[in-house]
């Protein structure tokens, strides 16, 4: 695997009439992420972090200081250094924090000096960790993409789930308003819902918030969409035990199914009615 080389999807992979044949099984990945691990880290990615073994010096230390091992069991509250010994018993669970954990410390390196005893290496000396991160989320994204549902690594080093196919944009979207608290809200709510690990409450939670973006816009709704679609948005919400605690709730439903259904749902809404409103303000005219 080439670090300078961004991997794409290859012929069958593209035409695959079966998407889930060309996905990586758990094994699969985990050896794939080995070898890019592997590549990384034996041109310096992690030296600054972890420090190197030095033919003079051997063991030198790096920011962390000297008991790598112990430092990540600080962070992780789990026994997974170094990588090479314990890999083949991680879980799934296991390797993602180890994914998030090397991003926090991967830095690029720059400059250095050659030892040439003992065919000792490069002992780098500057890093740019910017570099290192982006390089990082690069290589292990296609991986990450091809495995389960599909993940991604963000700029903040979290692994998150990736939007269904034909969604993506969605998610990326700038919603058109300048309203802080509206853009921070839907901001936090894909967040919730697309962490990796995320559980049916803290989805639902992710759908509730967008059900509050929508009442706080429903003033400009009424300027954009009829009565009767005004309402059933929010009868979404309200009978499907989103909003509300009630008796009279629908709560019979498959929420892994439902929940993720409502928040696309929600997100698309707002992100319509914001530039339906945006139109009505330059021009006077809500015609779509």
């Amino acid at each position: 695997m080439n670090a300078m080389i961004k991997p794409r999807r290859y012929y069958s992979a593209r035409n695959a009439t079966d998407p889930e044949a060309s996905q990586l099984t758990f094994a699969s990945f985990l050896s794939l992420f080995q070898s890019a691990y592997q590549q990384l880290s034996g041109k310096g990615y992690w030296h600054e972090a972890f420090g190197f073994w030095c033919v003079d010096s051997e063991d030198v230390p790096g920011t962390v200081g000297s008991d790598v091992a112990n430092y990540v069991l600080f962070h992780t509250r789990k026994h997974l250094w170094p990588i090479e010994a314990n890999i083949e018993g991680y879980d799934e669970g296991d390797l993602f924090d180890v994914i998030e954990f090397l991003h926090d410390h991967v830095s690029k390196p720059l400059t250095g000096s050659f030892h040439s005893y003992g065919s000792c290496g490069m002992h780098w000396e500057t890093f740019d960790a910017a570099a290192g991160k982006s390089e990082y989320r690069d290589m292990l994204n296609p991986l990450l993409e091809s495995y389960g549902p599909g993940y991604e690594i963000n700029e903040r080093g979290e692994i998150m789930e990736r939007a269904p196919q034909g969604l993506s944009k969605l998610l990326d979207a700038s919603p058109p308003t300048k309203d802080t608290s509206v853009r921070q809200r839907m901001a936090a709510a894909i967040d919730r819902f697309q962490r990796y690990g995320s559980s049916i409450d803290e989805r639902r939670h992710a759908v509730r918030d967008l059900a509050d973006v929508l009442e706080k816009l429903r003033p400009q709704l009424k300027d954009v969409l009829s009565s009767k679609d005004e309402s059933e948005l929010f009868q979404i919400a309200n009978n499907f035990g989103i909003r509300h605690f009630k008796d009279n709730q629908k709560t019979a439903y498959d929420p892994a199914v439902w929940l993720s259904w409502m928040f696309y749902h929600y997100l698309a809404t707002i992100n319509a009615c914001l530039h339906l409103a945006e139109r009505k303000a330059k021009t006077g005219r809500t015609a779509g």
